[in-house]
């Protein structure tokens, strides 16, 4: 909320008031808000490039099921795991709280803004390659929930995925074409941290 400082005027028979706004203090406000909007802005391409390089990524990947039990898969269009079908999901960007995060994931991949999670645990997922063509790994720590969605395949965004389908849980193990990464969420004692609970 923008500050300022009232000053009353006063003439025989009405009261004018008149509101003194601190240029100053509508600029840092403005520019408080600004930053505060965009502080999850990208990374510059050679930043983020040392950052995969250099340091594991935290996301969260959503295994969605729909009234029939059957699993959604998009089709990557972007490394890693390119051309491979895959849960959706997503990273958590700098200073973005986990809530945030999550509500931006549903939004940005189902168009949902509200959902009934329940926690499937802790992954690791480990890739060869990465985002560009240039020659490092990626790591992500990933925090998986499972989540119920209902809606038409064709309402879903293309930025990330080329195509998606419902699979069940038997069709979906057995596929050479979906991710061994994505399997993992409905295999045994594939956690990360399975063995401290």
């Amino acid at each position: 909320m923008i500050k300022c400082k009232a000053l009353e005027l006063r003439s025989p028979g009405f009261s004018w008031r008149v509101w003194l706004i601190s240029l100053e203090t509508v600029i840092t406000e403005l520019w408080q808000q600004l930053i505060n909007k965009h502080k999850n802005i990208m990374l510059p391409l050679e930043t983020f490039k040392t950052m995969i390089e250099s340091t594991p990524l935290v996301s969260i990947d959503l295994i969605v099921r729909n009234n029939e039990g059957q699993i959604l898969l998009g089709k990557r269009t972007n490394r890693p795991a390119k051309g491979y079908w895959f849960v959706p999901g997503g990273r958590i960007l700098k200073d973005e709280s986990f809530e945030s995060a999550f509500n931006r994931l549903i939004k940005a991949e189902l168009d949902l803004t509200e959902v009934v999670s329940k926690f499937k645990g802790v992954y690791q997922h480990f890739y060869d390659d990465n985002f560009s063509e240039e020659e490092f790994t990626t790591h992500y720590v990933v925090l998986a929930y499972e989540i119920s969605f209902n809606g038409e395949l064709s309402s879903l965004p293309v930025e990330q995925h080329s195509g998606y389908q419902w699979l069940a849980e038997s069709e979906l193990l057995v596929s050479k074409s979906v991710h061994h990464h994505s399997k993992w969420y409905f295999q045994k004692d594939k956690q990360a941290d399975l063995q401290f609970n």
